[in-house]
């Protein structure tokens, strides 16, 4: 029997973030400031976020340490495993070498601990005593729960009404872990006002529930907001996962010609991605970084490249991202995680420089793909995952097609355990291939009048 688990010790947790701002041959853009269009500093951040993380928000340092009390609630379950899929290669009939990062063992079923956490740290250094947030399928909110019960600080969820209702007990596990959670849009915020007086049946939407958890926070001194993904400390928290992976590869003796994670933000695909582009961008290699998103939310193949809000009302700054238009509200899909109108600003820049790619999956492939999965590998997949693990399937193809022998990395970001009536909708067939057309994304970006970026 083939040894299937690539393990590691305790002692490997990595003792620091990797910063790919460091690396990048372009650097990204500045945030600007939505009335004068001038570049905004550091201290725009303040009303929301702890000024440790503002720090990293706009660090070039390339290694960002990792606090010891960060590392020891990331002992509770990291390292993660580090599978070779044999099972999912045996039914693909294929001879590409398969291996998946799992990071459904967190406390949470997801990635998202791993940057609450920080988060939570931070916030609980700088005397924070209460944070508000949005979550679309949960992963996040319950992950900032997880994290704000263990430092004691109060916790307030704009969960994304749609996935409120499909998905009622993800709200239960924020609930045991203190949080108080709100379907959003609400009547608690005047942005939420606003949307519901416009459409009263608004199934609500990530863009809309940031609205919500900025406003409570930018409106209350005593109040600071926590975002799950898109932001770059965001993102260079969540590389603990791919640093691990790095380690896990070379324990196997291999190394990943293709690499390939869901997109909502970029929280999960930079996560396992970054720290093997850094042999790209340091080292010559030819990885390619594949990033899988919803065919019904798909900013990075078919969005603009430009300044947008993060939000839905417009009460960020204005960031440099590959987009739909901040107002833009995707098909209820299943998948909550990736239903956002943008990409995170340092995806952006790399898509815009061809250093990763990005490819599009609608829903009906991507249950089937996670079904052929779950049968051959044992784990039932987040819908969020299903996608990546679409993408993956397509790859695998090509190489046999090709007659090409690779080696593929994706992250399995999570477990479907909560998400059990998506698959009961797919299997009662109420499921269906939503592709935007050109017509809609034409109508969506046109509602903008930030500006584009060459």
């Amino acid at each position: 029997m083939k040894e299937r688990k690539i393990t590691l010790t305790e002692k490997e947790i990595p003792e620091k973030w990797y910063n790919i701002v460091a690396d990048m041959p372009n650097k990204p853009l500045p945030p600007l400031d939505p009335g004068t269009k001038e570049p905004i500093g550091p201290e725009a951040l303040a009303p929301l976020f702890p000024e440790e993380l503002i720090l990293q928000e706009v660090s070039g340092e390339k290694w960002i340490d990792i606090p010891d009390e960060v590392r020891n609630i990331y002992s509770i379950w990291r390292p993660t495993p580090l599978y070779r899929a044999y099972n999912f290669e045996k039914a693909l009939d294929t001879t590409v070498k398969i291996y998946y990062k799992y990071e459904g063992v967190s406390p949470v079923g997801s990635h998202k601990p791993n940057t609450a956490v920080p988060q939570a740290y931070y916030n609980k250094k700088a005397g924070t005593k209460k944070i508000t947030t949005e979550t679309g399928a949960g992963q996040w909110g319950s992950a900032l729960a997880f994290a704000c019960n263990h430092f004691g600080i109060e916790l307030d969820v704009y969960m994304v009404r749609i996935s409120y209702d499909q998905k009622p007990y993800r709200k239960s596990m924020m609930n045991t872990w203190g949080a108080n959670v709100f379907s959003s849009p609400t009547n608690l915020t005047d942005a939420g006002r606003s949307i519901l007086a416009a459409d009263p049946d608004s199934t609500g939407s990530l863009g809309i529930a940031i609205s919500e958890a900025v406003e409570m926070a930018a409106t209350k001194p005593d109040v600071k907001y926590a975002l799950g993904s898109v932001l770059n400390h965001v993102l260079t928290h969540q590389t603990v996962l791919g640093q691990e992976a790095v380690v896990q590869m070379e324990k196997a003796g291999d190394f990943p010609d293709i690499i390939v994670a869901p997109f909502g933000g970029g929280s999960n695909f930079a996560g396992i991605s970054f720290p093997f582009l850094r042999y790209n961008l340091k080292e010559g290699k030819k990885v390619r970084a594949i990033a899988a998103e919803p065919t019904s939310c798909p900013k990075l193949t078919r969005g603009q490249f430009r300044y947008d809000f993060g939000d839905t009302i417009g009460m960020t700054p204005l960031f440099p991202m590959y987009t739909l238009g901040h107002t833009f509200v995707p098909a209820p899909i299943h998948a909550g995680g990736l239903r956002y109108h943008g990409a995170g600003v340092l995806v952006s820049q790399l898509l815009h420089d061809n250093l990763i790619e990005a490819q599009a999956v609608d829903q009906i492939e991507s249950f089937e793909a996670g079904i052929i999965f779950a049968k051959s590998e044992g784990i039932i997949p987040a819908p969020e995952a299903n996608h990546g693990i679409a993408v993956v399937i397509r790859e695998a193809e090509i190489a046999k097609e090709e007659g090409i022998n690779k080696t593929i990395l994706f992250n399995l970001c999570g477990h479907g355990h909560f998400d059990m009536s998506a698959y009961e909708d797919y299997f009662a067939g109420k499921l269906h291939r939503h592709v935007l057309s050109d017509e809609e994304i034409d109508a969506a970006v046109s509602k903008l009048d930030t500006p584009v970026i060459e």
